[in-house]
């Protein structure tokens, strides 16, 4: 798999960690092997004028996915994954790092980076949460494969709850 993380946002975290969990999320949903995806990470601002653009929503947010040749996992074990271009997920540190702060469980920047760089990796491939019953499914689905993730890197503890706004 082709993974490119870049790291425009002025502000360090552990890219290692979310070009692992991209890998993992992508196996676990039987991508295939020569699929492509770009992880960015940007600052506030350069957030804030994209979810404007793309969503029409004013300020930052902490994840937005775009989508190239709409991959979808297999629909059966027999059934060969298709290749091509996933397309980009765009990561906001600076957001990911006060909703870890401010969540329940309260968990590090890198962890929620983590569980953000799942769901823009669901939502390339076409999982939702804008009705009851898809939500359940991307955020059930969410959170076994950052629970997989963890428990194959013997990280201690429940994974983080879902924060995400987008």
């Amino acid at each position: 798999m082709s993974i490119d993380v870049n790291n425009e946002s002025g502000r360090p975290f552990d890219e290692e960690s979310v070009l692992d969990i991209a890998r993992y999320a992508l196996n676990r949903m039987r991508i295939h092997p020569l699929a492509e995806l770009s992880l960015i990470a940007i600052d506030t601002d350069a957030m804030e004028q994209l979810h404007l653009q793309w969503m029409d929503l004013p300020g930052p947010t902490d994840v937005m996915s775009f989508p190239m040749d709409e991959l979808r996992p297999p629909a059966r074990d027999e059934e060969e994954p298709p290749q091509g271009l996933l397309g980009d997920v765009v990561l906001c540190p600076d957001v990911a790092s006060k909703q870890g702060a401010d969540a329940p469980t309260r968990h590090s920047m890198d962890e929620e980076l983590q569980l953000l760089t799942v769901h823009g990796v669901l939502h390339l491939l076409g999982y939702d949460h804008e009705e009851p019953a898809e939500r359940a499914e991307m955020f059930g689905l969410q959170s076994a494969i950052v629970d997989g993730w963890r428990a194959e890197r013997g990280l201690e503890g429940p994974s983080p709850a879902p924060t995400t706004t987008s």
